[in-house]
């Protein structure tokens, strides 16, 4: 097998042909059969590189100078994008970005899972600028103007920033105000959500609440605060939320990672008898405030974790549908799943890798029907999954 002794010691730089992207939205070439990942690359761009770490069975490199071009990069539209760590595709054209990331994303699941990729996929985009709802800011204070930004990316050093174009508007606008607005506080993360009308800041500084939001999708309302999950991208709640319920429905359900009740809300009106399980307790407090805004009769709200609640999974409920945190399962989820074979599984994940590795073991009970990409995460190198199960004909234990 070829390694990292193949490249010479005292040769740092070196010129390669990028292959592919792989999962996660770094470049793939190759040097005698030895992998080079190399950040910010396109397929097909010939490049000088200085390799930044060496391991036996690959490397990774970075960019001294683009010799050629490949077909779909571009000059990127942000201009911190060079310094900036929050986004990784931006030199890549937005429809070229999605298909590429799926591509990685089934060569993953096949790779990593030994998957057998079903008939029945779909692939969801919206748009790929002004469409994030929440973002982390971080800040170095200041007594009369305080630095706000994100992370350079591989470090934890502040890159200042006035505008982020994949913000939706109410969120940009604060951007250019914040330094002043801080100047004086002693806070080095900031975290904001907003709607279309509210905007929501964790913790509260002067001038910006914590009071909450509100959202609309699939037909429900939901009230949150910038302190809890929610998906990011405006466009797509609809179509997230669809593409997790199909057209099932049943006499129980129960949502493990309910956080608000994002998909608790739905199955409570497709299914008699909802169980949401949650370990933030705020989280759970505006999952109690969303069913009453829904007026949801039927809705169980469990909080505690997931691992401490799953030894008390029904057998063989009608539907269980997770979107657990981007690690994946824990083994006591997966194995109380087995043993206790729900008819349906729907898997929500964010973490390709993650998800291969758990649906490996969890195809030992249930069929893989069907796909949905949904790209979340324009410019970035995520993508969201929702991997929709059934039970094997026949097979109610492990």
């Amino acid at each position: 097998m070829s390694d990292s002794s193949n490249i010479p010691a005292d040769v740092d730089e070196i010129e390669i042909e990028i292959e592919k992207i792989v999962d996660g939205g770094q470049g793939l070439a190759r040097r005698d059969g030895l992998p080079i990942f190399v950040p910010r690359s396109a397929p097909g761009d010939r490049l000088r590189v200085t390799l930044v770490e060496r391991r036996p069975h690959y490397a990774r490199a970075e960019i001294v100078k683009i010799l050629e071009p490949g077909p779909g990069r571009r000059e990127a539209p942000c201009s911190f994008f060079e310094s900036c760590g929050g986004c990784d595709l931006q030199h890549l054209e937005d429809s070229l970005q999605t298909e590429l990331k799926v591509e990685a994303a089934r060569e993953t699941l096949t790779r990593l899972g030994g998957v057998e990729l079903p008939e029945r996929q779909s692939v969801v985009r919206g748009d790929a600028w002004a469409y994030r709802l929440r973002t982390q800011l971080q800040v170095l204070p200041g007594e009369e103007r305080s630095e706000v930004g994100y992370h350079a990316r591989g470090t934890h050093e502040l890159v200042s920033v006035n505008r982020c174009p994949v913000l939706v508007p109410e969120l940009e606008r604060q951007l250019g105000g914040l330094p002043r607005q801080l100047a004086g506080e002693k806070l080095h993360r900031l975290d904001l959500l907003a709607s279309a009308d509210e905007l929501s800041a964790a913790p509260p500084v002067a001038g910006m609440s914590g009071k909450e939001v509100t959202f609309e999708a699939g037909g429900f309302r939901y009230r949150l605060d910038a302190r809890v999950f929610f998906q990011g991208h405006a466009g797509l709640l609809d179509e997230l939320i669809q593409s997790v319920l199909e057209d099932d429905e049943g006499e129980s359900a129960v949502d493990l990672y309910s956080g608000v009740g994002f998909f608790t809300l739905p199955l409570a009106r497709r299914y008699e008898q909802v169980t949401a399980v949650e370990g933030d307790r705020v989280a759970v407090r505006y999952a109690r405030k969303n069913v009453r805004l829904n007026k949801l009769q039927n809705v169980d709200l469990v909080s505690t974790a997931v691992e401490s609640w799953i030894g008390r999974l029904p057998e063989a409920v009608d539907r269980v549908v997770l979107d657990p945190p981007r690690v994946g399962l824990t083994p006591k989820v997966r194995v109380r799943l087995l043993d206790r074979g729900p008819k349906r599984l729907t898997y929500v994940s964010c973490h390709t890798a993650a998800l291969a590795r758990d649906l490996k073991i969890l195809q030992r009970m249930f069929e893989l029907e069907g796909l949905v990409f949904l790209d979340l995460f324009p410019q970035t190198g995520h993508l969201e999954i929702v991997a929709q199960l059934r039970r094997r004909p026949g097979n109610e234990t492990v």
